[in-house]
């Protein structure tokens, strides 16, 4: 069976053995869970996040134009997390056992999309929880930084990069076969030069854990200070006519602040598994016999499914915590059939 090495981001990359990820994927006792959840991920996946950034991008949701911008990036990353990891990567390696896919050029190229992507899509999520730690504890600098100029430079520099930071990667897989160009094989001396380990581990640090610790360091940063924010408002407000929840200022800080808290805690939760078989594998002994053997691999397997379901789960963030995107979406999904009723009745009109 051809190989077609590839590259797992987020879990340990001393993993890759010398064998076909599609033969150990049918191997493996998750291989059935595998085959049908990585389908559905990408038949969900890809048409919400299409949808959430025509949405995001054409129509008022009623949010800033510097959470916009950050909202479409992350769906946008997510639809390219989507399409390279999920259906390029998982799905073609289960199912398209002989395609063009596996052309060593094409599956190079793969190989360097699919980790590009995923680096994207965690970074510019830490990039909206900073901007938004920014908008609601510096007052001063968020009339310089949370701005739409300021979020599109961030966006294009964050995303370019992480592309640069990628590009080794292509040059590290090999053909499979001397005589032809066929599949992609993970050159020895990854596993054994130095400054290939140096950069496993830099991989591995800048995604995820770094970005999961922020993220995280961000939220309590931001909770500390929506709490002191809210105690100061409140005791001047107590003796006024006006109840607190009629407050526009505290109305419009709570949704930001819903949207923020969901986000980050999606992101938190469905990459802690990740992040966890990374300080098991890379910290204890079980990193020691990582040339024999994928240490726990039902739990690896568990946190690479839930760190892609990450891709898909902010429209479903955005539909439950803002009104407007939540109304938009629903006739998105009602005008197709609205549009087969028209024609319907327009052909018995006819006839």
């Amino acid at each position: 069976m051809v190989l077609y090495c590839v590259k797992h981001q987020g879990s340990d990359l001393h993993q890759h053995q010398h064998e076909s990820l599609t033969q150990k994927m049918r191997l493996s006792k998750s291989s059935e869970t595998t085959a049908v959840y990585y389908p559905v991920l990408a038949t969900v996946g890809a048409p919400v996040n299409i949808v959430t950034i025509a949405i995001l991008s054409f129509k008022d949701c009623g949010l800033s134009k510097c959470i916009t911008r950050y909202l479409v990036a992350m769906a946008a990353a997510d639809l390219m997390v989507i399409v390279w990891n999920v259906i390029l990567h998982r799905v073609a390696t289960i199912y398209w056992d002989y395609t063009f896919l596996l052309y060593t050029p094409v599956c190079r190229f793969i190989l360097f999309m699919s980790p590009a992507a995923i680096d994207i899509s965690v970074w510019l999520t830490v990039s909206f929880t900073f901007d938004r730690l920014v908008a609601i504890c510096y007052q001063k600098l968020k009339t310089k930084y949370c701005t739409e100029k300021t979020a599109v430079v961030v966006i294009t520099t964050v995303s370019s990069l992480l592309c640069l930071k990628n590009i080794p990667w292509p040059f590290l897989y090999s053909s499979y076969y001397n005589w032809r160009p066929w599949g992609c094989m993970l050159s020895t001396y990854f596993f054994i030069e130095p400054i290939m380990i140096a950069y496993s581990w830099i991989e591995q640090l800048l995604t995820p854990v770094i970005p999961f610790f922020l993220i995280l360091f961000f939220n309590i940063v931001t909770v500390r200070r929506i709490v002191i924010a809210s105690r100061g408002r409140t005791s001047l407000r107590q003796h006024s006519s006006d109840r607190d929840e009629n407050d526009p200022e505290l109305i419009n800080r709570r949704r930001s602040i819903v949207l923020l808290f969901a986000i980050s805690s999606s992101f938190i939760l469905l990459w802690m598994t990740t992040v966890i078989y990374f300080i098991c594998v890379r910290i204890t002994s079980a990193f020691k016999s990582r040339y024999i053997l994928t240490p726990f691999p039902e739990f690896q397997e568990a946190g690479i499914m839930l760190q892609l379901l990450s891709s898909c789960t902010n429209t479903a963030i955005y539909t439950i915590t803002q009104r407007k995107f939540r109304n938009m979406l629903l006739s998105a999904f009602k005008y197709p059939f609205t549009l087969i009723g028209k024609l319907v009745k327009c052909g018995r009109k006819h006839y």
